[in-house]
């Protein structure tokens, strides 16, 4: 008499995923996948943050600069419909940028154009690097 066992041997990556699965977040803001999109650019006296939000009025997204990082945030408005299939995300989202260097906060200018968000963040004089001069004794 042979017995086989092979199927039990995925049995604890089965049951992982299957748990993986079940505690799946449904609604946008908690998808795996990060909405808005975002390029994040830096250059010598700026950095620039370019978000795909097509579809939404500029009073409808709110950024908020904290010490260390900018925030996009916004609702996207449900579309009303019937439906047979709707992959459009809809719904608030949020997403949180880290700055690793101090900006000016003043200087800071948003546009949005063609549903694309464009957030220039100038770097502050302290980021810059300091040359230092070495005497010789």
């Amino acid at each position: 008499m042979v017995i086989d066992f092979s199927t039990y041997y995925d049995l604890p990556r089965n049951v992982d995923s299957f748990f993986e699965e079940l505690w799946r977040p449904s609604t946008l803001s908690q998808r795996r996948i990060s909405y808005p999109p975002v390029n994040i650019s830096e250059g010598e006296d700026e950095i620039v943050v370019m978000s795909e939000i097509p579809g939404m009025d500029t009073e409808d997204i709110e950024l908020t600069l904290n010490e260390k990082s900018l925030v996009i945030r916004g609702t996207k408005k449900n579309e009303v419909g019937n439906y047979y299939r709707q992959e459009r995300p809809t719904g608030s989202f949020q997403r949180i940028i880290s700055l690793n260097v101090p900006v000016r906060a003043e200087a800071i200018k948003a546009s949005m154009k063609d549903g694309v968000l464009r957030v220039v963040l100038p770097k502050a004089k302290e980021s810059h690097p300091l040359t230092i001069a070495i005497d010789a004794q």
